[in-house]
C-alpha cells in the first residue's frame, strides 16, 4: 500500500492530537484504545499502534522521555515506525 506513508502520518496526527477519529479517504475511522489507554487504529489490515510508555523497552523509555511513537504493524510484522513526525521504513 504506498498510501501507508500518508495514511500513517494522518493517524500519528490524529492519534497524538487526541482526536477520536481519523479521515482517510473521506471515511472516519474511529481511534480505539485498549485498556491500557494504548490508542491504536485498525485499516486496510495494518495495526497504527502508539507505543506503550510502560514498557521497559528502549522504546517504551523514549515514550516517557516524551518521544511521540506510533508503529505500523501487519500480521506480526512491524512495517513502519513514526516517531516525532519522521516515518521510518522498516520492511527491508
Amino acid at each position: 500500500m504506498e498510501d501507508l506513508k500518508e495514511n500513517g502520518l494522518k493517524i500519528y496526527n490524529a492519534i497524538f492530537e487526541g482526536k477520536k477519529t481519523v479521515e482517510i479517504d473521506d471515511i472516519e475511522y474511529p481511534i480505539k484504545k485498549f485498556s491500557s489507554g494504548i490508542k491504536y487504529v485498525d485499516l486496510f489490515g495494518y495495526r497504527f499502534i502508539e507505543q506503550n510508555r510502560q514498557k521497559k523497552s528502549e522504546w517504551g523509555k523514549k515514550a516517557r522521555e516524551g518521544h511521540k511513537i506510533m508503529w505500523i504493524i501487519k500480521g506480526r510484522r512491524y512495517m513502519a515506525r513514526i516517531m516525532d513526525g519522521e516515518y521510518i521504513d522498516l520492511k527491508k
